[in-house]
């Protein structure tokens, strides 16, 4: 038997996938349940992962695959690995037709690099990315190369290319570019607390980063990410 918060947990890990084909974030799972920390998101995952209801996907952070879902509502096939693979497979199949390979796309804006750990240097624009029309919203776009791994539990990965939307005010928990002193650019969850700027990373061993908002501007709010494979 699941307890009440492990199977709201499962059923909420198991839509996310089913529409989007990512898991959701700790940060998203935390706020899901009502949960005062990730901690409670963490044992109530190792419980399920005991219960063979979810398993950890190898080296991929916070990549999370249900094996199996209680009662009624279990797949078809039971909680073999066929009907795991039959998930996935259909996820990916979802995924992919989300976008056509001739959807029209747009260029943006790459410039360039930035810390999704320690803030770096500001880049300069200096090429075009074609991004499909669909993973942009209104307003006006650029795309950063993401370098680090201090946003993995929002499944924002080293490599991944970020789409940004300009603007220059954030609400709190907005994922941001932050440029601090006018040189060293950041992606962080952004947050007031106490008179200063907060900006959070989505990975356990970083801490947050405080800093005083005459130092922050916003450069943009996090739009999309691309991935290659």
């Amino acid at each position: 038997m699941l307890t009440a918060k492990q199977h709201e947990l499962l059923l909420f890990i198991h839509r996310r996938l089913d529409e989007t084909g990512v898991s959701p974030s700790f940060e998203e799972m935390k706020a899901a349940l009502d949960l005062k920390s990730k901690s409670g998101v963490h044992r109530l995952i190792g419980a399920l992962e005991e219960r063979q209801f979810l398993r950890r996907l190898p080296n991929r952070a916070r990549a999370l695959e249900v094996m199996r879902l209680p009662g009624a509502a279990q797949p078809s096939g039971g909680a073999g690995g066929g009907a795991v693979a039959d998930l996935a497979a259909a996820r990916a199949r979802k995924v992919q037709s989300a976008l056509p390979a001739d959807a029209p796309a747009t260029a943006v804006p790459l410039v360039g690099r930035i810390a999704a750990g320690l803030p770096i240097e500001a880049i300069e624009d200096h090429e075009q990315l074609a991004v499909p029309q669909a993973l942009l919203g209104p307003g006006e776009h650029y795309a950063l190369q993401v370098s680090g791994d201090s946003m993995i539990e929002a499944g924002i990965f080293d490599g991944d290319f970020a789409l940004i939307r300009k603007c220059e005010e954030a609400r709190e928990g907005d994922i941001v570019v932050a440029l601090i002193d006018n040189s060293d650019a950041t992606l962080k969850y952004f947050h007031r607390e106490k008179g200063m700027v907060r900006l959070d990373p989505a990975n356990s061993l970083y801490e947050p980063q405080r800093y005083l908002p005459s130092r922050v501007k916003i450069q943009g709010k996090l739009a999309g990410l691309l991935r290659r494979y």
